[in-house]
């Protein structure tokens, strides 16, 4: 029983040093409901039951606030699509799929004009063998 008392003990005394640290080391912006000093004050006050309220209300999400940036996906950032090709990078890229057009309509020795099949054709044609 003792065993259960420390060990229940040391990580009580461990997550209010987390929340204390996470109080202290938070953007005061962050902080809801009250400043950030009187948190850390009631963290340090109610060890166990302060830690868990800073988590539950005080610790506010990066995102709320005034002022508060919201993460846009890539594919939304116009940093990420913002950049345009040049005239030159364009050529260049039709160019590289002109040469891969000519690469994909090219015959082999043994193989008939016109009579290219994938391996996805060839694949089928198995299946319905067997």
């Amino acid at each position: 029983m003792v065993r259960f008392i420390i060990i229940g003990a040391v990580i009580a005394v461990a997550f209010t040093l987390y929340s204390l640290v996470d109080a202290a080391m938070t953007d005061h912006s962050r902080a809801r409901g009250v400043s950030k000093p009187v948190w850390i004050v009631i963290i340090v006050l109610l060890p166990v039951i302060g830690a868990v309220l800073w988590l539950m209300i005080g610790k506010g999400s990066p995102t709320s606030g005034p002022g508060a940036q919201q993460r846009l996906a890539p594919d939304d950032d116009p940093r990420f699509t913002g950049r345009q090709l040049s005239d030159a990078e364009r050529d260049s890229l039709r160019d590289l799929e002109a040469r891969l057009k000519e690469l994909d309509n090219e015959t082999f020795p043994g193989e008939k004009p016109g009579d290219s099949q994938t391996s996805e054709d060839t694949d089928q044609g198995q299946d319905k063998s067997r």
